[in-house]
């Protein structure tokens, strides 16, 4: 798979798991239906334990990002729609990186537009 392991980061391995999961289907390398690897061959393939790839695959499923079956295995489900409570996680999320940028100086605008380059690296829709 894709995923690339920085075990000497302060990021916990399950959420670089995560995040590399979220990144690839943004990216559209990972469409609606692929199937993932299972929990056990991921484990091995990245030299992590099964518990941590089982956790990252859980927040995914909770995201509403994968869908788990037992037959079948881990495959991207996602569905492209939000509601109130996406939109106050994200917020929440975002809050103290606004807070960060306004800290170290950086004024709305270039914060906007490093926000929109990020958005355009990934594909995403120009208009809403």
């Amino acid at each position: 798979m894709f995923i690339k392991i920085d075990f000497t980061s302060d990021i916990p391995i399950y959420e670089q798991i995560k995040n590399q999961i979220i990144e690839a289907v943004a990216r559209g390398e990972l469409q609606n239906g692929d199937s993932l690897p299972s929990i056990r061959d991921l484990a091995s393939e990245i030299s992590v334990n099964m518990h941590t790839v089982a956790k990252a695959y859980n927040e995914l499923k909770d995201m509403g990002l994968i869908a788990i079956n037992k037959k079948h295995g881990a495959y991207i489900a996602v569905s492209k729609s939000y509601d109130k409570e996406f939109l106050n996680e994200i917020i929440k999320e975002v809050t103290p990186i606004v807070a960060k940028a306004i800290c170290k100086g950086m004024n709305k605008y270039e914060l906007i537009r490093l926000i929109e380059t990020i958005f355009d690296d990934f594909g995403g829709k120009k208009d809403a």
